[in-house]
């Protein structure tokens, strides 16, 4: 079945909020993994507004599943990521000031950095994904970078099946059929919730995982997230 990654950026944004320690990311973490989730995923940002690099460091010795770091490889973030190893790094080119990730790489023109960052990682042992757009030119400039795998870029997929237009499966179709022609695992992630990750699970060919946050947590306001968890894994199953 297709792995869940649960993002806890947004217990983050809320621990912030009001400063001290809760909700405690460590202890949540724990908990998500009893409760089913099959991984944790964190998006450590420059301004440190939701995750805090020192939270990536403290959970490096917490999670017991897969550990995905996700980010701009900035000095910075590499030089963490290296000392962490974690399980995968999903590389992502967000802006500093972005409120959240908004477009996948430019694989063909960022070839010859990515190949530079994801030979760094891939020596350390790191499973590398990158975020990409559902652009079948991208899923084979991201082939040409050396990763292990692509994280598809959701937002169009979930904004089109909430106008009840399931054609917007299409791209993600072709390109997840592109990356398993080229050896490249598939990932996705931005914008799944419980309403539309049945239908793009049972259209995507060798979907390996998908990163669920923000839809994950608000859902759980209202249905617990133990129970939404096990609501996501019976849809991924």
């Amino acid at each position: 079945m297709t792995k869940l990654s649960v993002n806890i950026n947004k217990l983050a944004t809320l621990r912030n909020s009001r400063g001290g320690n809760m909700p405690n990311l460590l202890i949540s973490a724990k908990d998500i993994e009893s409760f089913g989730g099959q991984g944790i995923t964190i998006h450590p940002r420059p301004d440190e507004r939701h995750i805090k690099y020192q939270d990536a460091y403290d959970l490096k010795n917490i999670v017991t599943t897969e550990y995905n770091i996700e980010g701009n490889p900035i000095p910075k973030f590499v030089e963490m990521v290296l000392a962490i190893k974690p399980t995968q790094v999903t590389l992502v080119p967000d802006a500093e000031d972005a409120i959240t990730s908004n477009a996948g790489w430019d694989t063909v023109k960022h070839k010859d950095f990515l190949i530079d960052v994801i030979k760094e990682f891939k020596q350390n042992g790191i499973r590398t994904s990158i975020f990409v757009d559902p652009n079948e030119k991208m899923i084979e400039g991201a082939a040409a970078t050396g990763t292990d795998r692509i994280e598809l870029y959701t937002e169009s997929y979930a904004k089109s099946f909430s106008e009840g237009n399931k054609k917007g499966i299409i791209p993600f179709v072709n390109a997840a059929k592109v990356a398993s022609e080229l050896g490249i695992g598939i990932n996705a992630g931005h914008d799944l919730s419980l309403d539309n990750i049945k239908f793009f699970k049972e259209n995507i060919p060798h979907l390996l995982e998908v990163s669920i946050g923000h839809a994950l947590i608000c859902e759980s306001l209202y249905l617990g997230i133990e129970n939404v968890i096990n609501m996501y894994l019976h849809r991924l199953s």
